[in-house]
């Protein structure tokens, strides 16, 4: 599942230099670059994005005051601000407005990498789930779900659901071997999100890979159940 992601920022080298962060990501693409609000704002009524990442000062509005706007034509978009802007009253007024995160100018590639890689992970996550458990929004807010005493049901490592986990096992255990792009399309995740479960099960011994040559391109890994 590709993460549709747009980039407004008004110096036109730093956008350049986040489009080339977004492509050290997998399965993202850039729906668009906007050097302004108003061209953001028409963009996104012109197309689906599902991550935008949103400067402050813009020449023609603050990015702060854009939130409400871009909430109203896509309540489902996730922000990530990206800005010089240290002030306490602006940080203060982004998290009031529900951003997924803020990151200080200059931005490196590992932390802006992270930033899109949480929200993609928590976007499929959720649109998994039929109802949502503590571990998941524990998970979210950047606390520990463990309690002394009470162990989750399964201890897996972070990054690892056991939920989805589950349903990675059930696809394993109907298919005569599985690609990470095949098993992302059945678990409606990236294949990124689809290969870190299948690595983690051959790590526990319960899945194994082989590579599978094709007439052209790279060799592909197929994971069989063990």
């Amino acid at each position: 599942m590709t993460l549709k992601v747009a980039i407004t920022e008004d110096d036109y080298r730093v956008a350049s230099i986040h489009e080339g962060f977004l492509n050290k990501v997998d399965d993202c693409e850039v729906a668009f670059k906007s050097l302004t609000a108003e061209d953001t704002l028409n963009q996104l009524n012109k197309q689906e994005v599902d991550l935008i990442l949103l400067d402050i000062y813009m020449p023609d509005r603050l990015g702060i005051d854009l939130i409400e706007d871009i909430k109203a034509i896509n309540p489902q978009i996730g922000i990530i601000m990206i800005s010089a802007g240290t002030e306490r009253e602006i940080v203060e007024q982004a998290l009031h407005k529900g951003v997924f995160d803020y990151i200080i100018k200059p931005v490196t590639l590992d932390r802006f990498v992270e930033a899109v890689e949480k929200f993609r992970e928590f976007r499929e996550d959720l649109m998994n789930r039929e109802e949502v458990d503590q571990q998941f929004l524990d998970a979210y807010f950047g606390r520990d779900s463990k309690i002394k005493d009470e162990p989750l049901p399964q201890d897996t490592p972070k990054g690892i659901d056991p939920l989805t986990l589950k349903k990675v096992k059930e696809i394993l255990q109907k298919e005569v071997g599985v690609t990470a792009e095949e098993m992302g399309v059945q678990m409606g995740a990236s294949r990124t999100t689809a290969r870190r479960y299948l690595e983690y099960l051959i790590s526990e011994g319960e899945c194994q890979a082989e590579l599978e040559y094709g007439i052209v391109g790279r060799p592909e890994r197929r994971y069989y159940q063990s």
